[in-house]
């Protein structure tokens, strides 16, 4: 399943439309990135970049550091995957 990182249409046109733009064309990243009107935070959204990946927030003070923070837990919640093995 891919990740999937949430945006609220509030904060991509204050802080984090960059970081959007990167997720979706970074061809290294297999991500689900969607915006949504409102996710819930209305104190953080005015307040600094932020996002949810699969579900859990990650804010930063700049839109670099939160992108570099999105790519840091996607690369800690694959590491916590478990490995299948399937017989061929």
């Amino acid at each position: 399943m891919k990740p999937l990182i949430e945006f609220c249409a509030s904060n991509v046109s204050s802080y984090s439309q960059k970081v959007v733009d990167a997720l979706e064309n970074d061809p290294d990243l297999d991500v689900d990135v969607l915006e949504y009107g409102c996710l819930g935070y209305c104190g953080e959204c005015y307040m600094k970049p932020f996002a949810l990946v699969n579900g859990k927030l990650v804010q930063a003070e700049t839109a670099d550091e939160l992108l570099a923070m999105i790519k840091s837990k996607i690369r800690e919640e694959e590491d916590d995957l478990p490995e299948l093995d399937f017989p061929l």
